[in-house]
């Protein structure tokens, strides 16, 4: 059972890993605008909304690779394909600036960086609020030539690591870095380091990895199975765990929101309960912070359950971090544990 000696243990062990985070990159760009300041646009009419500050982050993939970094671990290796286009050129800076290894960060022409651009509206007296999304994606088939560099590289980075972190997060099938090929080379590496922690996360294909932990949430774990339920029905959300168990032939982690995290193997189940946050959260990214907290606890020798705990310990600091993407340190941590017993 995780307790204070052995929180203390895992964050200590965290700067010696090495850990990978192979598939879909995004930037995060973040227009912060002051509605005191919105003008008329004469040609239109309109609002023009004035941008005060701008900000970029590594989003999806980078995500992850933000809360490993915060939470020190002491190498991060990503492995995805953006575009020669400035939005890649801000994503690779901010990578490196959170100490990521790009030596298999590949620039493609004719492929876009995928970019979230999230204007954030506020008026000085409160919480900004985010207006709608702009979405730079890539809808059209990544090449075969890019595919083949991306399988191809993928045998050296998972040898080299400890663990790895599989990020698929473009719905459009085959249009993102995690194609059917890249899939399928991914699940005979995962077979081949059996004992190594290969944990998949995917918007829309949860059910088609094959070999690997998957960590769905619990509206992905019921259409991984074609079921037809309400994402609230606890039985129908654990039944299609242990069948998504069964198909992959490795643990799920189903995250379950506000009630914690689903365990299971296939043939028993345990869940294990969230951290009660109070106030005003922001959940933005806190399945990405999950993430982290389950491989880094996997890879530092807790068992799957005290990984879960650890996952929602961390996701209990993130969801605090209200307009932005939370990530969590080491210090955060052992202060949070500490203030558990007054929840």
């Amino acid at each position: 059972m995780l307790n204070d000696v052995r929180i203390q243990q895992t964050v200590d062990q965290l700067p010696r890993l090495t850990i990978a985070v192979v598939g879909d990159f995004f930037l995060d760009k973040y227009l912060d605008l002051d509605a005191r300041l919105t003008e008329k646009s004469v040609e239109t009419g309109l609002d023009a909304y004035q941008v005060t500050r701008v900000r970029t982050s590594p989003g999806a993939g980078g995500t992850v690779a933000n809360n490993l970094a915060a939470l020190g671990v002491g190498r991060i290796v990503a492995l995805t394909v953006i575009g020669e286009d400035g939005e890649g050129f801000e994503l690779k800076r901010a990578l490196v600036a959170r100490g990521v290894d790009v030596t298999h960060v590949i620039e493609a022409a004719g492929r876009c960086t995928p970019t979230y651009t999230k204007p954030m509206l506020g008026d000085g007296c409160g919480p900004a609020r985010e207006l709608n999304r702009l979405d730079i994606k890539n809808r059209t088939p990544t090449p075969a030539t890019l595919v083949g560099e991306m399988t191809r590289r993928l045998d050296q980075v998972v040898a080299d690591s400890d663990a790895v972190i599989v990020a698929d997060q473009v719905s459009e099938p085959d249009c993102g870095v995690v194609t059917l090929a890249v899939r399928e080379r991914l699940a005979e590496l995962a077979e081949r380091h059996a004992k190594k922690p290969i944990v998949a996360d995917s918007r829309e294909r949860i059910g088609l990895f094959r070999k690997m932990i998957t960590k769905p949430n619990q509206s992905e774990c019921l259409g991984a199975v074609a079921a037809r339920s309400d994402a609230t029905d606890r039985a129908a959300v654990e039944a299609a765990a242990q069948e998504l168990a069964r198909r992959t032939g490795r643990p799920v982690y189903c995250t379950l929101g506000r009630d914690g995290i689903l365990f299971t193997t296939g043939q028993a189940s345990i869940r294990v309960p969230a951290f009660p946050v109070t106030g005003p959260i922001d959940v933005v990214g806190a399945g990405d912070s999950t993430t982290a907290g389950i491989v880094c606890g996997l890879c530092t020798g807790l068992d799957p359950i005290d990984a879960a705990t650890l996952g929602n310990l961390i996701a209990s600091i993130t969801i605090r971090q209200l307009g932005t993407t939370g990530t969590a340190s080491p210090e955060q941590i052992l202060s949070r544990w500490r203030e558990r017993s007054r929840d």
